[in-house]
């Protein structure tokens, strides 16, 4: 090939790619955005700057070709070879390029058999989406893609090959090269990487490398722990692997008990009457197996030690707890947020990103790791996989070192329930059409029944009341009753705390907040918060920090006094209503405060972070730490 003719190639490639496909689409009549998706969802600035995510999110959305012209030249390579072990930072070098682009792609996919160009004789089961594009269609949703132009020498083509001289040794076609790295956990499906070029827009297929397997596709992985009861002898002990067989958990002296073993399917997602969800179709990635086990014989406020697994599929590695205090005891501390979730640990896109959520781990990390954390409450909006189940994994690998550790207990968020035709008392497809079936997979709360996710569970002084704000809870609903029942039912004796919590708030003065305040919610379920003198409230949903007075129908019924450290302190002793604090802010992108403060609104942080929260029989303290400085920005007490 002579060096007018790459040059003519090149630009022919970029003529075709940047008119001809682009008119291709727009005669097939391709949607922009999948009606499936919520209408409430965040970007990072410069991402919605760039529209990188948008349409990353509906590349499934996209007519696929293979590109014109192929280059001769092009190769994609990565660094290490297979099989991969359960955590590894992959470098993909894409070299041979003829002439650099910002529009050229690489896609992790997985699994490696599944389809990058068509989905033959599924047109009906898309028009759920509102696409009535032509086939072929993307069949299978990329975990993560990165632009080869966030390798900074991509551009400026630094990176110089030569890849034909002439008999004066001149060179005739000189290519430019680019690498990225992707962080990959074991997600125990194959892994392929795929270049595309032509952005997100209307790419088009140039190469992918041969598939990577994991090493042990089968290794039990993500453990984590939660209360089974008020008892605190007894913990649940939770983990992902590729094997049905039963697998243990080995733990205190030679200890052993077998795990039960559970996972479900697409047929277990939710759909509606205008065909399958992301979960059901092109979302769907294979969970493997759920391993659950109850571990017994412990003692509360003590230090223990497990590993999990089977000598077939392999072993975690011995891992430190701790249990939290029975029920009755005089003294708790936990963590609490809302609406944490994941981002990369790379510099890739991926399908939902929530950018605080590694920092707050990260400061979390350091406090359970004092031994001073007796358990924690993540009160809705988990992973926000939202039908992308792949995001599950990403998500239980980084909440690892949090929840392997301590107990880890959760609310149901409305980006875990709810869907069109569900049952959900909301109406909008947040959960992508799971539906609930995954959260309550790998979070098995002490619940009744599958979707009846609320319950109560006694820590220390504390009575917590876990509700479902997705679930019915109008007066006469099942959840309405129980609520009513199991608040009323406290022993202030044995525990003088009583703390409600559920994911949607009653108050908030975020921008945001009208759509975000369910009145109906606030005119039932409010009456019952001071017939049973709730002490505190925890919200998440807006992604902001925001407490407020003791407060009762929109009005101030006390205000603190400032105590001789200066902090706010309430005094429960002349009881008027509980204090509220929406602490969603935890990993989401952060929603701004209107420009009015209410009179009942006391603070008003716009900063990731967790809430730390220290109990004794006489004092309640919430400390809001900011998990960037690792300060307390906001504190306040509660007195009995």
């Amino acid at each position: 090939m002579s060096s007018v003719d790459t040059v003519l190639i090149a630009k022919l490639h970029t003529l075709i790619l940047s008119i001809i496909i682009p008119i291709f689409l727009l005669l097939s009549n391709t949607v922009a955005v999948p009606r499936s998706y919520s209408p409430n969802i965040h970007f990072r600035s410069s991402q919605i700057e760039n529209n990188e995510i948008p349409h990353f999110r509906t590349l499934n959305r996209r007519q696929l070709i293979d590109c014109p012209f192929p280059n001769p030249y092009l190769e994609i390579t990565v660094n290490t070879v297979s099989p991969l072990p359960d955590e590894i930072y992959i470098n993909v070098t894409v070299s041979g390029v003829l002439k650099t682009s910002p529009k050229y792609w690489v896609a992790m996919v997985s699994p490696s058999h599944s389809s990058v160009k068509y989905c033959p004789l599924k047109d009906l089961l898309y028009k759920e989406t509102g696409d009535f594009s032509d086939l072929p269609l993307l069949c299978h949703y990329p975990v993560k893609a990165a632009y080869l132009k966030n390798d900074p020498e991509f551009l400026p083509c630094k990176n110089k090959e030569c890849k034909k001289r002439g008999v004066d040794g001149n060179c005739m076609v000189e290519t430019c090269s680019a690498s990225l790295t992707f962080h990959v956990i074991n997600i125990r499906t194959d892994i392929q990487f795929v270049l595309f070029d032509n952005g997100f827009k209307a790419p088009c297929i140039l190469k992918g490398t041969t598939p990577l397997p994991f090493a042990n596709p089968n290794k039990p992985l993500y453990g984590h722990i939660s209360s089974v009861n008020s008892a605190a002898t007894s913990m649940r002990v939770t983990w992902v692997s590729g094997s049905i067989e039963p697998q243990q958990v080995e733990y205190g002296n030679g200890k052993s008990v077998t795990s039960t073993v559970g996972t479900f399917t697409q047929d277990d997602m939710c759909g509606d009457i205008a065909g399958k969800s992301p979960a059901e179709d092109f979302g769907w990635h294979d969970p493997g197996y759920i391993h659950t086990a109850v571990i017994t014989g412990l003692q509360p406020s003590a230090n223990f030690s497990y590993k999990y697994g089977s000598g077939a599929a392999g072993w975690s590695d011995n891992i430190q707890f701790r249990t939290p205090p029975a029920g009755g005891a005089n003294d708790l501390k936990f963590l609490a947020f809302g609406d944490m979730g994941k981002a990369p640990r790379d510099s890739t896109l991926e399908h939902y990103i929530q950018p605080g959520s590694l920092s707050v781990v990260a400061a979390m990390a350091e406090e359970v790791a004092t031994g001073k954390v007796d358990s924690i409450f993540h009160i809705g909006d988990i992973s926000y996989a939202t039908g992308f189940l792949v995001e599950w994994d990403y998500f239980l690998h980084l909440i690892t070192p949090l929840a392997s550790r301590v107990s880890y207990m959760t609310a149901i968020g409305n980006h875990e329930r709810d869907y069109v035709n569900s049952g959900s008392v909301y109406i909008t497809p947040d959960s992508g059409g799971e539906c609930g079936v995954p959260y309550e997979s790998y979070f098995q709360m002490p619940t009744s029944l599958k979707d009846k996710p609320w319950y109560s569970i006694e820590q220390g002084p504390v009575h917590f009341t876990v509700i479902s704000t997705e679930n019915n809870w109008r007066p006469g609903s099942e959840q309405y009753n129980w609520m009513k029942s199991d608040m009323a039912s406290v022993d202030r004796r044995r525990t003088p705390w009583l703390v409600f919590t559920g994911h949607r708030p009653m108050y908030s003065s975020a921008k945001s907040a009208l759509p975000s305040v369910d009145l109906s919610f606030v005119k039932y379920i409010e009456p019952l918060l001071v017939q049973n003198m709730v002490d505190l409230v925890l919200f998440g949903h807006v992604h902001n920090y925001e407490r407020t007075c003791a407060i009762y129908r929109g009005k101030c019924m006390s205000k603190p006094l400032k105590d001789e450290n200066g902090i706010d302190t309430f005094d429960n002793s002349k009881y008027k209503a509980p204090v509220q604090a929406v602490i969603g802010m935890a990993g989401f992108s952060l929603d701004e405060f209107s420009n009015f403060a209410p009179d009942w609104s006391l603070q008003r942080i716009n900063k990731f972070g967790f809430a730390r929260i220290h109990v004794t029989r006489k004092e309640l303290k919430l400390e809001f730490v900011n998990s960037n400085t690792r300060q307390v920005e906001d504190s306040f007490r509660i007195i009995k």
